[in-house]
């Protein structure tokens, strides 16, 4: 461990303190201050935003137009969200009264859960860390960020940036591996939220429970698309090339995992997903600027090793090329590989695309339902009965009909996992409210009770209260 880092590490419990010293002071708890911090936060995104983009680029060789798209452009549209309606969201909402509570209010006081630590991943390095902030900030909590060491470029500008527009007494950047990591963990904060995998998101949520900490875990899976032969097969190829290949070469957590494709239109989807892929990229996907390339070294012999499969590598129907030096793996598409090998037994997080066939989607919704929720599941299909039947039989974080990934860019929406692709969610009032306490608050007067409560309990007493029970009782 480098020096630097271990005093980081010493001065972690530090700063917690000081974060919890901040909230104390009720300086976060303002609407005037959450509202400068967000103005200041939209700031910071519009006025980097070159700058941002080269880091991203820099890290994972994602081309600019897909960082404006998916990251800069959303997390302007989520920060505005958030300007607009932070006084709607700050107010207490007034609730019912029961009888043996009048004369009283009951209102429900949303309150900032307090310290809150954001651990963010590398493959969407601005997004994801900026976007959970936003939540933090609307529900006037104090927040440790901590960017990726995996994505160092991003990691540096956000550290450098953060502190010259936001308030560095409840907002702080914490740059490092798995030490400082560890050490944060250690902690006791009042909310923890971490974007990532299952595997780190068990060791965050092992981490929480010495605590009792609440925790909010984005994780991911094997998101399934199913197809069937009432689509436009061109329209619905472009679609899943850009939401596999165009969003960050199918490292997202969000990514189209696999196929299920209805069995007679294979042979001609096949044919032109190859097609749109040549479109997209050109004959030769290695030269393109508009591919991204696979993070590091490692993840790069994760996915070859998917691929390196004997069964999966006598299935691939286009792609395969690599180059380790360029971390270049071509958008590869693999067909009818049996269910339990590698490339279907765990989360891709590359360019490989499976096809399995099906007859239908009884089939489809079979194959899905023997895997873990998946955190985003895609329908191609014009028929509503199929749509329905998918959305009703099958649990998943969210769902997209003829479409990929762009249900996470709707700020409204509540996005997040469910079983192993996660807990909680995010994303505008939903960012405000995972960050919050819904705090239940009664008031009384000193005039007049509900005498029937109190005792002695009279037959005149028990029966007022009898009646409680039978009111309105044949209208429900």
């Amino acid at each position: 461990m480098a020096i630097q880092e271990e005093m980081m590490v010493a001065g972690v419990e530090q700063l917690v303190r000081d974060l919890q010293h901040t909230v104390r002071s009720g300086i976060t708890k303002t609407e005037k201050w959450r509202m400068q911090q967000l103005r200041a936060l939209l700031k910071l995104v519009v006025e980097n935003e070159e700058s941002l983009a080269n880091a991203v680029f820099t890290d994972l060789g994602k081309p600019t137009h897909e960082v404006v798209i998916y990251e800069l452009l959303t997390l302007a549209t989520s920060c505005k969200l958030a300007i607009k309606e932070l006084k709607k969201w700050m107010t207490p909402e007034e609730v019912p009264v029961p009888p043996m509570a009048l004369p009283g209010t009951a209102m429900v006081v949303p309150e900032p859960l307090g310290v809150a630590l954001v651990i963010a991943p590398w493959n969407f390095p601005v997004l994801l860390a900026i976007n959970p902030l936003i939540g933090a900030i609307s529900a006037g909590c104090a927040a440790v960020l901590k960017p990726s060491e995996i994505s160092p470029t991003v990691s540096s500008i956000l550290a450098k940036l953060i502190p010259k527009y936001l308030d560095t007494d409840a907002i702080r950047v914490i740059e490092g591996g798995v030490p400082i990591t560890t050490a944060l963990l250690a902690q006791k904060w009042d909310k923890i939220f971490y974007t990532g995998n299952p595997t780190v998101g068990r060791i965050v949520m092992a981490a929480a429970a010495k605590h009792l900490t609440p925790v909010t875990l984005e994780l991911g899976g094997k998101c399934p698309l199913y197809i069937d032969d009432s689509v436009d097969l061109k329209v619905s190829a472009r679609r899943i090339c850009q939401g596999k290949w165009g969003f960050t070469d199918g490292q997202a957590c969000i990514s189209p995992d696999y196929l299920l494709v209805q069995e007679h239109i294979v042979p001609n989807l096949v044919e032109t997903l190859k097609a749109t892929i040549v479109e997209f990229y050109g004959e030769d996907a290695s030269t393109s600027p508009d591919l991204t390339r696979i993070v590091t070294a490692n993840h790069f012999r994760r996915v070859t090793r998917l691929l390196d499969d004997p069964r999966t590598t006598e299935k691939i129907v286009h792609g395969g090329e690599r180059n380790e030096q360029s971390l270049f793996i071509a958008p590869t598409i693999v067909l009818d590989v049996p269910l339990d090998v590698p490339v279907m037994l765990e989360e891709i997080f590359g360019p490989i695309l499976p096809i399995i066939t099906v007859k239908g989607a009884d089939e489809a919704i079979n194959i899905i339902l023997d895997l873990p929720k998946p955190l985003a599941l895609y329908v191609f299909s014009t028929n509503n009965t199929v749509q329905e039947r998918f959305v009703t039989e099958i649990s998943a974080g969210g769902m997209a009909i003829n479409e990929t990934v762009l249900h996470f860019t709707i700020a409204g929406f509540p996005f997040g996992g469910v079983g192993e692709s996660g807990m909680g969610a995010y994303h505008g009032k939903h960012s405000f409210d995972t960050f919050s306490h819904k705090k239940g608050v009664y008031r009384k007067g000193m005039d007049g009770d509900a005498e029937g409560t109190f005792p002695p309990y009279t037959i005149a007493r028990n029966n007022l209260i009898r009646s409680f029970l039978t009111e309105d009782l044949e209208e429900s």
